[in-house]
């Protein structure tokens, strides 16, 4: 009875949990795994900080939530409506949720990538700082970066904001960078890359805010008046103001588009991967004739979706700040008024030569 028992236990612990390795991944947490070493793993615990209108502010480290029973009368909920936050279980056992400060995985990963781009931006200007206009042109990184930002002020922001790009140039300019470095360290899969930042709707919908406030606070008299009493049929603006209900509601719908599209592509990206990754272990406990081949066809797999995630991060980057940049320029139109006072090609205008003409048919006559 007991070799059966025996024999059970290794292929109970040999099963891969393929939704809790994807979700782990992609969802936020309050500690970094690193690495796990045999049964050993380890972890970087990050600092909890919380306050409760029952028993005040909460400061701990998360390796004290380890376990079910939690620490200081708070846990991690397993399931309902706070899963995997933090709460706080009553004396009656209902749960209630604190206002949570804490610096979670996705939150430090934000300050990391910052901290980098600073440093990039920093070694890139610090060239320019050391060399005159008319040096030759830079090579190796620093050349990669000058181009890159050519390429997006010329391509991007030129064309699509207008005449008034450079006042929106840097926020563009960071917005792009800051999307690309997140996106191609979320494939990195070493501590202190790793953290899925462009994959948390959270940071996704905070960068289409800032798109958001800087086109609907910085926008033109003509950009509102478009809005809000477009140049269209009065019926279709009063009394039952449907067209600019209409306008309204696509002021929303933009940031709403630009949040889901960045969150999802990076999210599905991360998931096909890692569902790849889990295949390899499922299989092997089919047999050598089974598991090897699929091994293989795995891993070739996952090294493909890896260079096509490095596209996705490149391109995702460029379509945020694009439809950003077009978003502003729609904020700045030009007036109308001033073009239609302007002579158009076709219309006659009287001339120099044609005064002359007339003055000397009416002395003739």
């Amino acid at each position: 009875m007991v070799v059966p028992a025996v024999a059970q236990e290794p292929a109970q612990d040999e099963t891969v949990d393929v939704k809790e390795i994807i979700f782990g991944h992609l969802k936020d947490s309050y500690h970094w795994h690193i690495i796990t070493i045999g049964e050993k793993e380890i972890s970087l615990h990050l600092p909890v900080m919380l306050y409760s209108k029952v028993s005040g502010w909460h400061f701990f480290m998360s390796d004290k939530l380890e376990g079910t029973d939690g620490y200081d009368g708070f846990r991690i909920a397993a399931d309902g409506a706070y899963a995997g936050k933090l709460v706080e279980i009553q004396p009656d056992g209902t749960e209630l949720k604190p206002l949570d400060l804490s610096l979670t995985k996705v939150a430090l990963g934000v300050i990391i990538n910052s901290l980098l781009l600073c440093v990039i931006v920093m070694c890139t200007a610090r060239w320019y700082r050391r060399h005159k206009a008319t040096d030759p042109a830079p090579g190796g990184f620093v050349g990669l970066m000058e181009y890159v930002v050519a390429m997006i002020v010329d391509d991007v922001v030129k064309p699509s904001v207008g005449k008034d790009y450079k006042r929106y140039a840097p926020l563009l300019l960071t917005i792009f960078f800051f999307i690309l470095l997140s996106n191609i360290m979320g494939l990195i899969p070493i501590f202190p890359a790793g953290a899925n930042v462009t994959g948390n709707i959270a940071i996704t919908l905070t960068l289409a805010l800032v798109t958001f406030f800087t086109v609907n606070v910085f926008g033109n008299r003509e950009y509102w008046k478009e809005i809000l009493w477009p140049d269209v049929p009065v019926f279709l603006k009063a009394p039952v103001p449907l067209l600019p209900f209409i306008e309204i509601v696509g002021i929303f719908t933009k940031p709403f588009a630009l949040t889901v599209r960045l969150f999802a592509n990076i999210t599905a990206g991360h998931a096909i991967i890692l569902s790849l990754t889990c295949v390899i272990f499922i299989t092997a406990k089919m047999g050598p004739v089974i598991g090897a081949p699929m091994t293989v066809l795995s891993v070739f797999f996952m090294i493909f979706m890896n260079f096509l995630e490095l596209l996705v991060a490149y391109i995702q980057a460029y379509v945020f700040t694009m439809l950003s940049a077009v978003f502003i320029g729609l904020a700045h139109p030009e007036e109308h008024h001033a073009s239609e006072k302007e002579p158009t090609a076709n219309s006659q205008q009287p001339t120099a030569d044609h005064n002359v003409v007339i003055k000397e048919n009416t002395l003739t006559t």
